[in-house]
């Protein structure tokens, strides 16, 4: 289990999506853990903490956006949904890289 894996499993999800779709952050422990040794697979929540500093990563560089209830997350902190940044993000600067798949 590794950030990039966390990461990686963040953006096939949401290019597995509508791009209107959000994901849960669960969602992308699920797939990490699925690909780790048996043990970890059965107890995805151990993948969490990884894929929450994929989140921070992948937010740092505008190629995510977090929301919850309707709303856009400037941070990661209690419940949060995971959405598409728009190709080119004005509040930041950033442009989001090209979607996985």
């Amino acid at each position: 289990m590794t950030i990039d894996a966390a990461r990686a499993a963040i953006l096939d999800l949401l290019a597995e999506r509508q791009p209107e779709a959000t994901i849960c952050p669960s969602e992308a422990a699920r797939r990490v853990a699925a690909g780790s040794s048996p043990e970890i697979a059965a107890d995805w929540r151990a993948a969490m903490p990884i894929v929450h500093a994929g989140v921070d990563q992948l937010l740092a560089q505008g190629a995510i956006r977090l929301r919850w209830k309707g709303q856009t997350l400037p941070a990661r902190t209690g419940p949060y949904r995971i959405a598409r940044a728009p190709e080119s993000d004005p509040e930041n600067g950033h442009s989001a890289p090209p979607a996985r798949g």
